[in-house]
């Protein structure tokens, strides 16, 4: 697959033949130097910007074959853009999950609320589940909207810089609780990070962009690869393979 963007008389290649597959209970993460093409990526793979050339399959079933109420109801999207209102409480934002089940006035049925509850329960969030949007931390309305994505249902979560502007407990807290969620529900969740020291100890796979090319494996298997070394000029920084981590070149 080619991913990229379009404009009335050209078309810009961000990566080309990226070629992975992810199964149920996995998380994965998406990593690479800036401007490498992990965001376009999962856009693309979340059907918000079309794909240059190639295919989308999930389950056996062409992407572009979804109906829009299909796709709501199998990928849910965590992106970067600010809401759009902070003045709603926390349940109201979860809620917001069930969009693609309710009825034409947004009802929530019995159903909808129990998958709502449940969300809140998993992410632990039932003390805060009154406070307004805009009184939360950046961690708790990261928690937030990671619950509106498991109140959505879906067996696919994509999440762009889930641990963005987050201190280091936080960071560990928020990832550690996507493999969970992962392991325990059986979703897909891939997120784009540039913890990949992190991702290194907690994923189950990992896809490394590259400027030409791309890895995908199991961190102990790009480890002995060598994938992680071709990530930043060896001048500066160094993979350690037995630590899993870079160290920085004095």
């Amino acid at each position: 697959m080619n991913i990229g963007y379009r404009s009335k008389n050209d078309r810009t290649i961000i990566a080309t033949d990226l070629n992975f597959q992810l199964y149920q209970g996995e998380l994965a993460a998406i990593v690479g130097v800036n401007g490498i093409g992990k965001s376009t990526l999962l856009r693309t793979l979340g059907s918000v910007q079309s794909k240059l050339s190639g295919s989308i399959h999930i389950d056996g079933k062409d992407l572009k074959n979804y109906t829009p109420i299909d796709l709501a109801s199998t990928i849910s999207l965590v992106l970067t853009e600010p809401l759009a209102s902070k003045n709603l409480t926390v349940l109201e934002l979860i809620a917001l999950g069930r969009q693609p089940y309710t009825n034409w006035i947004g009802r929530l049925s019995t159903t909808d609320k129990n998958k709502v509850q449940e969300a809140i329960a998993m992410v632990d969030l039932e003390g805060l589940k009154n406070k307004k949007c805009y009184e939360l931390s950046d961690g708790q309305l990261q928690r937030v909207m990671i619950a509106r994505a498991l109140a959505q249902d879906t067996s696919i979560i994509l999440l762009d810089e889930p641990t963005s502007h987050l201190d280091l407990h936080h960071k560990v807290q928020i990832l550690k609780l996507l493999k969970q969620i992962a392991h325990e529900t059986h979703k897909t969740i891939l997120f784009t990070s540039h913890e990949i020291e992190m991702a290194i100890q907690l994923c189950d796979k990992i896809l490394i962009m590259y400027p030409e090319s791309h890895e995908f494996g199991e961190p102990c298997e790009l480890i002995r690869k060598q994938s992680f070394e071709r990530l930043f000029p060896t001048d500066a920084v160094t993979f350690d393979a037995k630590t899993g981590s870079f160290k920085i070149k004095k």
